[in-house]
């Protein structure tokens, strides 16, 4: 009986585990095909745009916290290897592709580097 028990609750918690781990890496981001399939969180409006990246206001970031851990999984989960970090700047990799991600206050910015 106890066996059955400790399986049950296991199998719960892994289950609950894969469905928050979708919620947070999934549902909340989509990639933008402008800049590389980057995730970008769906909740973030577009306030500008031009050929180097997009500006967008997002309440969850800042410049002492950076980005929030959720979307730093979904970046990851996306293919996107984190690199050198340079004040509110982090650069991310993936092939031959590089974004300067850029958090402050509010506000987030993608760039595409060259």
């Amino acid at each position: 009986m106890k066996k059955t028990v400790g399986r049950t609750l296991a199998l719960t918690t892994l289950l609950m585990g894969g469905a928050i781990y979708y919620f947070i890496t999934v549902s909340l981001y989509e990639p933008s095909e402008d800049l590389f399939d980057f995730p970008v969180p769906k909740n973030a409006e577009l306030v500008q745009e031009n050929i180097y990246g997009k500006s967008y206001d997002w309440s969850p970031t800042s410049e002492e916290n950076g980005i929030p851990l959720g979307y730093e999984l979904a970046i990851k989960a996306s293919g996107w290897k984190k690199g050198e970090r340079d004040g509110a700047s982090i650069y991310y990799t993936k092939g031959t592709n590089k974004i300067d991600l850029i958090s402050s206050t509010k506000h987030l910015n993608i760039l595409k580097v060259n």
